[in-house]
Order: structure tokens, then C-alpha cells, then sequence
């Protein structure tokens, strides 16, 4: 083992030895361990993070292009200028997709849109196994962020 891996642990192992003074770890073992603990802390944080998106940016999905002191937008307006922030195609219709149901919430002086894909199933709207997006915009309808929703099965 190199001798600048051997001393960057060695502290790490006094800390250790220090908190559990009943178990015994002799110098060789100990970085074999430490090595073993740090791959498997990153595993675990790789697993709990889940997926990752990318928010969806520029001036075409998320612009910021109104004044800040614009009126403000009511729920119905906030709504629709969220829908017209999605991709061409998000609210079809086509094949699988009938259109678009937008819920939206004021909160902490921005707007929350929740945005999902319904496929019209007789009188009703069915959800079920479709995408979804969130955007957020501030009072006046600029784009604070524009996050797509965890594609289906990505959590499975």
C-alpha cells in the first residue's frame, strides 16, 4: 500500500479505535476496511438518490422574460402558461395521450404547476402509466424551474 494512502489513514484509524475501543483492528486490516466502508457509503448514497433528470432550461421551456412587476397570474393563467413551457408533443393528442390536466398552488409567492398526461377513457380521465412535470413559476409567470417527471419504471 503507498505510503501517502497508509498515512492519510492511519488518523482515521485512531478515530476509530477510539470509538469502539473493544474491537481490535491491527494496522493492516484497517485500510482494507476503510476502503470497504467508503465504496460501500457510496453505493448507499447512489441508491438513495434515486434518478436523476435534468431540468429542462433556455429560453423555450423555461424563460424568464416578464417584468417583475407584471400582474400577477391567477391559477387558471398559471396553468396555461405552464402547459405552454412543455414539449410540443407532452399534451398530444396522439396514439397514447388525449391531453394534459394541470393542478396548480401558491406557495411561498411561487406557483407550483403539476402537470400530467390523461388518456380520456369514456367520460373520465385516466392517468394511469403516463408522464408528468412539474413547473414552477414565480407571481408573474417567470420560470423558476421546469423538472420532468421520473419516467415510468426508472423507480422499479
Amino acid at each position: 500500500m503507498p505510503d501517502i494512502l497508509k498515512s492519510s489513514l492511519l488518523p482515521m484509524r485512531d478515530i476509530f479505535k477510539s470509538s469502539f475501543p473493544r474491537l481490535r483492528t491491527t494496522v493492516t486490516a484497517w485500510p482494507q476496511a476503510a476502503i470497504v466502508l467508503l465504496v460501500l457509503a457510496e453505493c448507499c448514497v447512489d441508491v438513495a438518490a434515486g434518478p436523476v433528470e435534468v431540468y429542462r432550461t433556455g429560453p423555450e421551456f423555461c424563460p424568464r422574460d416578464r417584468m417583475p412587476n407584471a400582474a400577477v397570474l391567477t391559477e387558471a393563467q398559471a396553468i396555461e402558461r405552464a402547459r405552454a413551457l412543455l414539449p410540443r408533443a407532452f399534451c398530444g393528442p396522439d396514439t397514447f395521450v388525449s391531453g394534459c390536466d394541470g393542478d396548480a398552488e401558491m406557495s411561498y409567492g411561487a406557483w407550483r404547476v403539476f402537470v400530467r398526461q390523461y388518456k380520456q377513457a369514456g367520460a373520465r380521465h385516466d392517468h394511469g402509466g403516463l408522464d408528468h412535470s412539474y413547473v414552477i413559476l414565480d407571481p408573474v409567470g417567470n420560470c423558476l424551474a421546469n423538472i420532468p417527471g421520473t419516467e415510468l419504471g426508472a423507480r422499479n
